[in-house]
């Protein structure tokens, strides 16, 4: 997932390149998320990486929140594997005190707020979508200090630095699902390619009001390959 360094000191050694602590793990992913007239599709590749060692290949970064809202996860894998069940835990309390689902920006705010709070601690770049009555299908983007903006779209991690020009040319306003996921099925193979942290399968959530539908792509049916 996204790329995790605390230093140890000011200089890096050869044999420790990326100032890690001993058995920390230095990681790097892509993520996305692409809202659509309905709903939102969420994708994200499947490498975990240990500097140059593949630790998992099929890992899933895309979690669950609420019924209708999922975050994509990049940076520590152990800090946003928490900050999700804290965030699904707030969430789960604060429906059964209102009895109505929360919206995808109370979910954003309470992962922001965790992230802010405790930015000197963690490493962890969250993309929060889903779909809600009061907004429809919507992207937040929380950057690794805490900063959360309402998004047109939301790329993150090692891999999305490769394919900020080929999104940009590609995205509008308004796209129909079809053509939300066929830009994010694309981009992030696209990043698989050039990145050596990104890897392994696409997975993809779409979230509309009626259903979250899961599907994943093998690593020899990508829509681009090296």
């Amino acid at each position: 997932m996204g790329h995790a360094s605390y230093p140890m000191n000011s200089r890096s050694s050869d044999d420790n390149p990326y100032n890690l602590k001993k058995g920390e793990v230095s990681t790097g992913t892509t993520i996305m998320a692409v809202p659509f007239d309905g709903g939102v599709i969420m994708g994200a590749d499947s490498r975990t990486s240990t500097g140059t060692y593949i630790a998992v290949r099929i890992s899933d970064k895309i979690t669950q929140l609420h019924d209708r809202i999922w975050a994509c996860r990049s940076g520590s894998a152990a800090d946003t594997q928490a900050l999700s069940d804290y965030v699904r835990h707030y969430l789960g309390q604060l429906a059964v005190e209102t009895g109505r689902a929360p919206t995808v920006k109370i979910a954003a705010n309470l992962m922001r707020k965790l992230i802010y709070e405790n930015k000197d601690n963690l490493m962890a770049g969250v993309i929060i979508g889903g779909w809600d009555p009061v907004e429809g299908g919507s992207v937040y983007n929380i950057a690794l200090g805490g900063t959360c903006i309402k998004m047109p779209f939301a790329l993150g991690g090692s891999g999305s630095t490769y394919i900020y020009g080929l999104v940009d040319s590609k995205f509008r306003e308004g796209m129909s699902k079809e053509e939300a996921e066929e830009l994010v099925k694309k981009s992030i193979s696209h990043a698989m390619a050039r990145d050596g942290s990104s890897g392994g399968i696409i997975r993809t959530v779409v979230v509309t009001e009626e259903k979250n539908v899961k599907e994943f792509i093998p690593g020899n049916k990508l829509p681009y390959g090296p």
